[in-house]
Order: structure tokens, then C-alpha cells, then sequence
């Protein structure tokens, strides 16, 4: 595989069995999970954290790659290696995340807009170097009373395509992720909604901004009841009506979908991939590009104690193993572990 082949290399990221391994929590967010189990955040914690997942027994057998943030793509492992070096020793695929975060939207109260546009093509360039093979960029849609707006849509989706475009021009594949918020009190015909609009728009502006369909990853919400709403849509019903806002707006081009788990709880990210991977007949390959859904075992059980690595891989390659089943439509609640 020629290392500018992004046909190839966005086929490997969503190749069957296997899918993405979201690690890109920003220095803030991550030391807030930390301390929450009693974990010192330093740069050498974060490393170690983030090599412990990657490195667990098996690992690269369900994980193709990992979206990393911009300290760990920077960083050298345990051994000496740079982390991008063992990851590629290893048969990950290293990724980054290249926007700078949502912030307040001018003018539309309640509404963000996600950053990162200037300097964007000298950024990937850089990670090129390092040797980065795929990015992501996140956009937030958040639904409530009023929102989101239409203006708040299409300047998120502009941004996306934006980078998209600039991603493919600069050697890197991109996943575009428009993410509809699982907050709030709002029904899953609500977020359906919100989604179709949102895709819509965003496909409208990739084609317009020339990026190729066959060279990118989507990472969409899944279509979902709002965390607060009374009344909790099944998985089935998750399941066919996400699948049926992407075959209304998703071109067959696209290699595949690797979802978001949004809030979701593991074993609920995990349900839900499944039936939809039951269900089946799309063009996509329909996977995951969980962080939560993934890290939430393995980080309760390491707690930053050197003595705990082991039982925390274990941890997230039983997880990881729940979540590779789902992917191949073979997941069933009962395998659970007991509460």
C-alpha cells in the first residue's frame, strides 16, 4: 500500500471484524477522567494509559486504528519507540485529531461552531511527516427547544467539508464526524430529524468541495432517544431507523461507518452495533469508533498503578472482544459480564 493510497488506507480502517479506537481526549478532558479514579495527569500517565490499550494481548486483531491527540502522536513509548513506530510494528493505523474545538456560534445562543480551519494544511503536513494516515474533525449539533438552527448546520457542515478537502489534498483520510448530541429530553423521531438534515447538508457540502467519497470515513450518531427522554426507543428500533438515515443520505461510495457510542453505555454502544449489523444489506461497512464505550473498564481497573496493567488490558480486550462481535452481528446481551 503506497503511503498517499487514502482509497486504501480508508478501506483498512473499516475493514470487517475490525474498527477505530477513539483516544483523542484533549489534555483537559482526559486528566477530568483521571482524577475521577484517582489518577495523577501527566504527560507520562497519558502515555502510559494509551500504550496500555493499544498494546493489549490481541488488540490490533479488533482495533485498526486509534485517533490520537496531538501530545501522544509526539510522544516516544515505554521501550524507546516512537508511539507512532510501535503502533505501525503493531498494525495500527495512527490517526490525530486535527480541530481545536467547538465553540459558541456568533449569533445563535446555545449553538457551536468547531475550530481549527487556520494553519489546518501546514498541521497536516507536520502529522503527515510523523506519520499520521488518517484525521478527525468533530462538529457538535446539539438539539433542544429551538435549535439546531439551519445556520448552525451549514456552517458546521462547511467546516467539515473544508477540512475534508484538506485532509485529502494533504495525504490524509478524513473522518467526518457531524455529531447530533444524545443530551436532552428530545424522542428518537426528534433526533432522526436533526440527523437527516445534518447529513444532508453535510454530503451537499463535501460534493461541493470536491472530496472524493471513496477516501473518507463517516463517524455519525447513531439515531437515538435524548438521555432525559421518558421514553427510551429499543435497540431494534435504534438500529433500523439509524440505518435508514444513512441510506437516505449516505453515497455508496463511502467506504464505511464507524459510529460514535455518544454517551452511551458500553454494553448499549455495543447493542446497538450489533443490530445493525444484523439487520445488514448497505453498501457501508458498519463499525465503531468508540472511546467511552471502550475505555470505561479498563480505566476503572488500571487506576495509574503499574501492578494493575495487566487486569486493565484484560479488561479492554474483553470489552474490545464483546464490541468485534457486534461488529460481525454475533453479540448477545448475556455474554455480559455479571454486574
Amino acid at each position: 500500500m503506497a503511503d498517499n493510497d487514502l482509497s486504501a488506507i480508508a478501506r483498512q480502517m473499516v475493514a470487517p471484524g475490525r474498527g477505530i479506537l477513539a483516544a483523542d481526549e484533549s489534555t483537559g478532558t482526559i486528566t477530568k477522567r483521571f482524577e475521577s479514579v484517582g489518577i495523577e495527569s501527566t504527560e507520562t500517565s497519558r502515555r502510559d494509559y494509551r500504550e496500555l490499550l493499544v498494546t493489549s494481548p490481541g488488540a490490533e486483531e479488533v482495533v485498526s486504528g486509534i485517533i490520537l491527540y496531538d501530545e501522544t502522536i509526539r510522544q516516544e513509548a515505554s521501550d524507546g519507540r516512537s508511539f507512532v513506530g510501535m503502533l505501525n510494528d503493531i498494525g495500527i493505523l495512527p490517526g490525530i485529531k486535527v480541530d481545536t474545538g467547538a465553540k459558541p456560534l456568533a449569533l445563535a445562543p446555545g449553538e457551536k461552531v468547531t475550530e481549527g480551519l487556520d494553519g489546518l494544511r501546514e498541521r497536516i503536513e507536520e502529522y503527515v511527516k510523523i506519520g499520521a494516515k488518517f484525521a478527525k474533525w468533530r462538529a457538535v449539533i446539539t438539539i433542544g427547544p429551538g435549535i439546531p438552527s439551519q445556520y448552525c448546520i451549514e456552517v458546521n457542515a462547511q467546516a467539515l467539508a473544508r477540512y475534508a478537502a484538506l485532509c485529502q489534498e494533504g495525504g490524509l483520510v478524513p473522518i467526518v464526524e457531524p455529531e447530533c448530541m444524545i443530551d436532552g429530553d428530545h424522542t428518537i423521531d426528534r433526533c432522526y430529524e436533526v440527523t437527516d438534515a445534518t447529513l444532508h447538508a453535510v454530503f451537499n457540502e463535501l460534493h461541493r468541495q470536491r472530496v472524493d467519497f471513496g477516501r473518507m470515513v463517516l463517524k455519525p450518531n447513531m439515531v437515538i432517544s435524548g438521555k432525559d427522554c421518558p421514553e427510551q426507543a429499543g435497540v431494534d428500533q435504534v438500529a433500523e431507523r439509524t440505518l435508514d438515515v444513512l441510506r437516505r443520505n449516505v453515497p455508496a461510495g463511502v467506504p464505511g461507518v464507524a459510529f460514535l457510542s455518544g454517551g452511551q453505555s458500553p454494553p448499549q454502544a455495543t447493542a446497538h452495533l450489533n443490530a445493525m449489523n444484523v439487520i445488514g444489506d448497505v453498501p457501508w461497512q458498519i463499525t465503531f469508533s468508540y472511546a467511552r464505550a471502550l475505555q470505561d473498564a479498563p480505566i476503572k481497573t488500571w487506576k495509574g498503578e503499574a501492578a494493575n496493567k495487566e487486569a486493565a488490558q484484560r479488561a479492554f480486550a474483553d470489552r474490545a472482544k464483546l464490541v468485534a462481535l457486534a461488529r460481525r452481528g454475533e453479540y448477545k446481551p448475556d455474554m455480559e459480564p455479571a454486574a
